[in-house]
């Protein structure tokens, strides 16, 4: 489930608390792109680039929910134990965590690879999806997300957790 890239370890430092975060991610089953925010000025990509990574981690976070072998025989009750897809991506320069909701909705987030693990954060980003994209009687599924109380809430969070972290490494 996780996949490591580069060698050698990291150690946190001032700059890397500060610019944890670089994108957050939303891909609908599918596989489409319906949202993306960076969190670093000035170093975003086109929206031809934003669309390819987007769909080629979905391709690969699909081929690996297929060929991992965590998959095989489990059914019923304990299906939750099967593999997902990829996870945790690692390399030098980047670290790369998804979580997919139980509807097949992916929200991964790249990071610097100093950063903590996301899950938590993720987890908070599905839920300010449910409360504020999937409960407007005007957004339509699968279509992008286009709403200014999603993209206040998920600003606030990104910068509280900012904040935290330049408190933390103080």
């Amino acid at each position: 489930r996780r996949v490591h890239g580069g060698v050698g370890s990291h150690s946190p430092s001032l700059f890397a608390l500060r610019a944890m975060f670089y994108s957050l991610f939303i891909v609908n089953k599918p596989g489409s792109l319906v949202y993306q925010q960076d969190f670093t000025p000035g170093a975003s990509l086109t929206a031809n680039d934003t669309i390819r990574l987007a769909s080629t981690f979905h391709g690969l976070h699909a081929i690996a929910a297929q060929i991992s072998p965590q998959q095989s025989g489990i059914k019923g009750m304990l299906k939750y134990l099967a593999s997902t897809g990829i996870e945790v991506l690692e390399a030098d320069t980047f670290k790369l965590q998804c979580y997919q909701s139980p509807t097949g909705v992916k929200f991964f987030l790249v990071a610097d690879p100093n950063t903590p693990d996301l899950e938590g954060i993720l987890h908070t980003v599905y839920e300010l999806y449910a409360d504020y994209v999937l409960k407007n009687p005007f957004y339509e599924l699968d279509m992008p997300i286009r709403i200014e109380l999603f993209d206040f809430h998920i600003d606030k969070l990104f910068s509280e957790n900012r904040r935290l972290m330049q408190i933390q490494a103080i």
